[in-house]
């Protein structure tokens, strides 16, 4: 205060003294006649018609703004690494975390991928019945949309299984008689994964004259489908939650930045810089922590696939199994970049939306 006072003392008694004298000093008028060409040149040239420039300059001003900005945020992650290098771990932790338990889900769905082989329905006919007839009663029941296969085991094919599985081979030679009846094999098709379904079509089959017996494990099937209804949402609540702490994270790494430029903050807004002027390098500086531990998270979760891989697909092979262990997909690993970008911005625009209201220049 006692500097503008001063400075405000020295420019009345500057104005005083240029009143006072009935000629203004040489020097003063130099500089007064300077400033009078000045201005009359400024009058004479050419006028934009358009304040601060056309359209093109003012869109790339804003570019060049937000590109400084953009690469100014990267920067300062880059001035203090132990500290952004341990934010992004966190981050990439978490994000690992949801992304990996969407990919085991995702594996064991392609598992169930083979549902239908275990819905298999088994129609044991009458003894009474013939091949012939048994052959009728498969052709009619392909006849049926819901259905994918249909395969007809004849009495001599079963007991030939049988002693090749049972290990009772002797013991059935020695039986005047084959026991066991004709059997069809019905596999409904893929889009038959609801239990209601899969029920009336095993009702449906049990109805036919032939069939003694039908039998389908549905409870196995609805043991399946109700583990993976449960997967699927615990991954949807974890995945949540874990969202959720990335926002928190971020939103608390931006709110420690904002802390340390305070004095930078106070001082663009003295100057009359908006908030959105302020907030823009913290929304990129967001980004960044979401971007790059997005990318650190992807390489974690294929650092666990490829580990897994070979046991897994290892273990498919002893149960006679081509199963494939999934990775990420190029659109799942942008859907896992823009979501963890997202989340980190929107976590630092809470913060700053809130912080800004707060600080205010004394």
């Amino acid at each position: 205060m006692k500097g503008n006072k001063k400075k405000a003392g020295f420019l009345s008694d500057l104005l005083k003294e240029g009143v006072n004298h009935s000629k203004p000093p040489t020097a003063y008028a130099r500089q007064y006649k300077k400033n009078q060409n000045a201005n009359q040149v400024k009058q004479e040239g050419p006028q934009t018609q358009v304040s601060g420039g056309n359209l093109a300059d003012r869109m790339h001003a804003y570019l060049d703004l937000h590109a400084h900005a953009l690469f100014s945020s990267l920067g300062k992650l880059v001035d203090a690494p132990f500290t952004s290098i341990m934010t992004i771990a966190v981050l990439a932790i978490a994000i690992s975390l949801a992304s990996g338990f969407y990919i085991v889900v995702a594996n064991l769905q392609q598992l169930t991928g083979s549902l239908e082989a275990s819905n298999q329905i088994s129609l044991f006919l009458r003894d009474e019945v013939s091949d012939t007839s048994a052959n009728k009663l498969a052709d009619s029941i392909r006849q049926n949309p819901s259905i994918q296969q249909v395969t007809v085991f004849t009495k001599e094919q079963a007991l030939q299984e049988f002693e090749a599985h049972s290990g009772f081979g002797d013991a059935l030679k020695a039986l005047e008689k084959n026991p066991l009846p004709i059997v069809i094999q019905v596999v409904p098709k893929n889009s038959l994964k609801d239990g209601v379904q899969l029920e009336n079509l095993h009702e449906t089959l049990k109805q036919s004259v032939e069939v003694d017996f039908a039998q389908m494990d549905m409870q196995w099937v609805k043991r399946l489908q109700s583990f993976m209804e449960v997967a699927r949402r615990g991954g949807i609540l974890l995945s949540s939650l874990l969202g959720v702490a990335v926002l928190f994270i971020a939103g608390n790494t931006i709110r420690l930045e904002l802390h340390n430029r305070r004095e930078e903050v106070v001082i663009a807004k003295l100057v009359g810089a908006t908030n959105a002027f302020i907030q823009r390098p913290f929304l990129y500086g967001g980004f960044w922590l979401g971007f790059l531990s997005g990318v650190a998270a992807w390489f974690i979760v294929t650092v666990m696939m490829l580990i897994l891989r070979q046991p897994v697909e290892k273990l498919s092979g002893l149960y006679d199994g081509s199963f494939q262990l999934l990775f990420l997909s190029y659109t799942e690993t942008f859907a896992l970049l823009a979501m963890s970008s997202l989340l980190s911005i929107l976590g630092a625009w809470t913060v700053l939306c809130y912080q800004l209201q707060q600080l205010k220049p004394e």
